[in-house]
């Protein structure tokens, strides 16, 4: 049996353009400052690599793997209410960024791709990038309007504050 179908297109657009959104959709960008140096880097990114963050933010992840891979179908769900099924398109694991992004699959309250990916730029410090394009699905996303996506914005914003939390001792050592 074939895997379901992505609710999108372009799939993996995230990947070489995180500003990148398509006709139709609502980008975000949201960008925070996690720390400084390789092990707050490597820190970082195993957290996000291994759904740690997201575990972290009280949201709940039911994934085919224990860590993100090209292929692997998750689970989001919100307060146990809202379910988001997802697929993850790409990830990279590279010595300055690493990250993946999932899409929504049928079910999900969105349409559209949404990328987690923690870089350390070249004077050493260490960010998480947010990125997604997206458009409501679900009658309730839609019926939310400008409040669904101030919601999504503020998911973004407290991914950051999680992982720098997540990542504080390691600064500190």
């Amino acid at each position: 049996m074939s895997p379901a179908p992505f609710t999108y297109e372009p799939v993996g657009a995230t990947r070489d353009d995180p500003a990148f959104c398509p006709p139709g959709f609502h980008p975000m960008l949201v960008r925070t400052r996690i720390g400084e140096g390789q092990a707050v880097f490597r820190r970082a990114a195993e957290a996000v690599l291994t759904w740690e963050m997201h575990r972290a933010m009280g949201v709940g992840i039911d994934a085919a793997a224990d860590r993100a891979a090209p292929g692997v179908d998750v689970t989001v769900s919100l307060a146990g209410l809202v379910k988001a099924p997802c697929r993850i398109v790409w990830t990279a694991e590279e010595p300055r960024r690493a990250g993946w992004a999932y899409g929504t699959l049928r079910g999900h309250p969105e349409t559209g791709e949404e990328s987690f990916v923690v870089d350390r730029t070249g004077d050493g410090t260490v960010w998480l990038t947010v990125a997604a394009f997206s458009r409501p699905a679900k009658w309730y996303a839609r019926a939310g309007g400008p409040a669904t996506r101030g919601l999504q914005h503020a998911y973004a914003r407290r991914c950051g504050t999680v992982l720098r939390r997540l990542c504080a001792a390691v600064a500190e050592d």
